[in-house]
């Protein structure tokens, strides 16, 4: 009888520190539902033949003059989708005025390009294609490269139900793939979720850092940035005078300088940092937030901090199977470098 009343006791209080536990995990949800970062969400039901189509053009360097670039030469899959390189090389190696942005979870920015000049994903896909400095053609340059190669109108009409490929398909099937290469399940969305083991007790001490001296200000929501637009150089001014940011599209004087505040999921791979790749260093970068948006400065161990929380926000890298693009034909246009 006593063993049994013992049992009935452990069990009680197993019971207890089960529930204990339990109403634990939901508070620290509950909390982490409240949090100013949110993780990435799963991608929802897609059109798998428009994304297909998307990931062809995507890699296709004929869209471009020479036959020899294309979107994944500035937006590497394989590099965290940047080049990591100051700034883009683009054709008979020209060298882009600004470093490029990330492709991957580019779906969470309010805008699209440093100074937001393309309002989403289908807009910015149309820029490179034409701009003389990077792929150098022309939507119709393009277009008749697509419309000389059957098994591309075959996939056009049937995504799309047209016979003649138009510019805006071509955009709109990029986006569609773009949209698809978000990072889920990075250690902090783990965090995030309930899950106390997923971040070291340095990596949460970074992230109250980070929130305490301010960066959560711009630097929220899914992307961990990418809201909004903010001057760089809030307390001094910042030493790159030249490029004027948001003020090239709006061409208001209280737009010098202001930027779309970069995403700063899977930081880590996308070096070098900023618009005018300034540095290589992710613990530079932060000092350099630091000093021209706060006017602090940081010690080493505040730093290396908010330096592990930021290598927390590495997500699960697109899967991409490379595609197979189907063949010219005689009546397709052949590259020209010059």
């Amino acid at each position: 009888m006593k063993f049994t009343k013992i049992m009935l006791i452990s069990g009680s209080m197993l019971l207890a520190a089960s529930h204990v536990v339990s109403t634990e995990e939901t508070r620290n949800e509950e909390t982490r539902n409240n949090e100013p970062i949110q993780p990435i969400p799963k991608n929802a039901d897609l059109n798998s033949a428009k994304i297909e189509l998307g990931k062809q053009l995507f890699f296709d360097p004929r869209l471009s003059k020479s036959g020899f670039i294309s979107c994944n030469s500035c937006h590497n899959l394989a590099t965290g989708g940047a080049d990591n390189l100051p700034s883009s090389i683009g054709h008979k190696w020209q060298l882009g005025p600004i470093n490029s942005p990330t492709v991957l979870n580019a779906k969470f920015n309010l805008a699209q390009f440093w100074d937001g000049r393309a309002k989403d994903l289908k807009d910015q896909a149309g820029g490179p294609i034409a701009n003389p400095g990077e792929m150098a053609s022309t939507h119709e340059a393009a277009v008749t490269v697509l419309q000389s190669i059957p098994e591309y109108t075959d996939s056009f009409n049937k995504v799309y139900g047209v016979k003649k490929v138009g510019i805006d398909q071509v955009t709109d099937a990029i986006a569609a793939f773009e949209e698809t290469l978000t990072t889920p399940n990075s250690r902090f969305d783990k965090w995030l979720q309930g899950d106390d083991r997923a971040i070291s007790e340095q990596e949460k001490a970074g992230y109250t850092l980070f929130k305490a001296k301010g960066c959560i200000a711009c630097h929220n929501g899914v992307g961990v940035g990418g809201g909004s637009y903010q001057k760089f150089g809030v307390v001094k001014p910042y030493k790159d005078t030249k490029t004027l940011g948001r003020y090239n599209v709006t061409k208001e004087e209280k737009d010098k300088y202001f930027f779309k505040v970069p995403l700063l999921r899977n930081i880590e791979l996308t070096a070098p940092y900023f618009h005018d790749a300034s540095t290589w260093d992710l613990s530079d970068a932060v000092d350099i937030m630091a000093e021209y948006q706060f006017g602090i400065t940081l010690s080493d161990d505040e730093n290396q901090k908010i330096v592990a929380f930021l290598k927390t926000l590495t997500g699960e890298q697109p899967s991409i199977v490379y595609p197979v693009l189907p063949p010219s034909t005689v009546n397709t246009p052949k590259p020209n470098r010059e």
